[in-house]
């Protein structure tokens, strides 16, 4: 029997239909698809003795073992791309009847130019290798359809106009935030323009096209956007039309938020929408919060219920949690080609959970991923005293910096004392002032909220102007700007400087 799937009104379903309707899409995508063509899984279900028939609710996928990270990489670090992209058995296809009524319409020509538009990959992205070692994902035509559809959905759901100007601030780069960007504007047929982020144009040249283009709306990183209107506004350019904000690839917390509207007021837009999208690699789409109007703070991550299925599970045991419950977030598609992870664990843990609740702002009756996302890795050990190590958690240190709205841009510099690899972990905070309060004012305000948020206080605050902030952060050089920075790892590897009784040999 053919499975039913969802249709143009995929966010007019209750949930119940919704997730009835996933649970059948996903066994006949396994069947059709991912257990027939991909080495790795076919394999594993293999190996598990998992039945395809016994996946009828969602609640059945716990049957599926989770994937992550390293199973993407061999011990010896290098990528097992090919081992989780669906390369498809000419045999298999020859043998179902769909491909054989398909040959008597369109003859072999036009089913083997179907199934390469299906199967053959032509683009791929990359994980940025921060944490680990750099995964490629292979995307086929059929995904680069899926791309545009996505990106048509969020700028409908952010809330935008086809006679928009759209600057895309996202570098080059094999990574998904451009491309998603990139074809957003073409799924939604509206004119976009990348400038390709700092790397490329400087922040100066993203400067000067904001005062060309005059935009209605803006994508890019938080943190580059950030030093883009601040130097805007510093050289004094007027960009009256700046209506939505979109950001991507970093947090978003409700601080900046208020910094960037304030530069954008100060640029001459008055009331200036800001939205933030979730994404990651293994997904090969981004998910884009409403602009939430009349709300105090944003209402969720719109979810695509067609295209993948979002779980939510307890982060230590790996069980699935209730419908609004923290966890960690946990990927699998319905409708991928090239490279395909299930039941991929992102490490990112959600403190609102999922929701099948319409969207209070929207009223859209899609899922949503609800609260703030942190990262499980961004816990990190610290040897404060000479007794014990502390653990930081430097997801609620990030959120406590971005909300003082008496500092604009900051980075938070791991050392160790003295350059010493033997001695204690020092916490300096980089800062730039924005307002009249004075440094002694800022620097208590700091120490306090770290308090609070940690029982630890930074060992010093140091003040920089902008232009100083911006090298810091190395804006426009990196894929991402630089908001902490470990240099412990440095200190340890130094070399001991040479004493005159020191002997050295070639």
């Amino acid at each position: 029997m053919k499975t039913k799937r969802l249709t143009t009104h995929w966010d007019s379903l209750s949930s119940d239909e919704l997730r009835h309707l996933q649970a059948a899409q996903l066994r006949s995508y396994l069947a059709d698809h991912v257990v027939s063509f991909s080495a790795y899984y076919r394999e594993l279900f293999d190996k598990e003795g998992i039945d395809l028939n016994r996946l009828q609710t969602l609640e059945d996928l716990s049957r599926i073992p989770f994937t992550s990270k390293r199973m993407l990489v061999s011990d010896d670090g290098v990528a097992r791309t090919q081992d989780f992209v669906l390369i498809p058995d000419e045999k298999v296809l020859g043998r179902r009847f769909s491909t054989i009524a398909r040959a008597l319409y369109k003859g072999r020509t036009g089913v083997k130019e179907d199934f390469e538009r299906e199967y053959r990959p032509i683009l791929m992205t990359s994980t940025t290798g921060r944490s680990a070692e750099p995964v490629p994902f292979l995307y086929t035509q059929h995904d680069l359809d899926h791309l545009a559809t996505t990106g048509r959905r969020l700028m409908e759901i952010c809330d935008s106009r086809k006679e928009y100007r759209h600057i895309n601030l996202f570098p080059f780069a094999p990574h998904l935030a451009f491309w998603q960007a990139h074809y957003a504007g073409l799924g939604y047929n509206t004119f976009t323009l990348s400038t390709g982020g700092g790397k490329v144009m400087g922040t100066e040249g993203n400067v000067r096209l904001l005062k060309k283009i005059n935009p209605d709306a803006l994508i890019g990183m938080p943190t580059f956007l950030y030093h883009v209107l601040q130097m805007a506004v510093e050289e004094g350019v007027d960009a009256p039309k700046i209506k939505r904000i979109v950001l991507g690839g970093e947090k978003v917390p409700t601080g900046l938020r208020r910094k960037l509207k304030a530069l954008c007021a100060e640029l001459g837009s008055g009331n200036v929408d800001i939205m933030a999208t979730y994404g990651f690699t293994e997904a090969k789409m981004a998910w884009p919060e409403c602009p939430a109007r009349g709300f105090d703070e944003a209402t969720g991550y719109h979810l695509y219920p067609d295209l993948g299925i979002v779980e939510v599970v307890d982060p230590d045991t790996g069980e699935q949690v209730g419908e609004g419950e923290p966890g960690e977030i946990v990927y699998t598609p319905l409708d991928s080609r090239g490279s395909v992870v299930l039941r991929y664990r992102t490490g990112d843990l959600i403190s609102g959970g999922l929701t099948y609740e319409p969207c209070p702002a929207c009223g859209r009756r899609v899922p949503r991923l609800v609260g703030k996302i942190s990262r499980v890795s961004n816990v990190r050990r610290l040897n404060i005293g000479k007794v014990k190590g502390n653990l930081v958690n430097f997801n609620e240190l990030e959120h406590v910096l971005d909300d003082l709205i008496m500092i604009g841009s900051w980075q938070i510099e791991l050392r160790k004392r003295n350059d010493d690899p033997l001695d204690c972990d020092e916490i300096i905070v980089h800062v730039e002032a924005r307002d009249s309060s004075s440094k002694e004012v800022i620097e208590h305000e700091i120490e306090k909220r770290f308090l609070e948020a940690t029982e630890i206080r930074p060992n010093r605050v140091e003040f920089h102007n902008a232009e100083t902030m911006r090298k810091k952060q190395g804006v426009g050089k990196g894929l991402k700007e630089e908001k902490v920075v470990d240099n412990r790892e440095v200190s340890s590897r130094e070399t001991p400087k040479e004493t005159p009784n020191t002997i050295t040999t070639a």
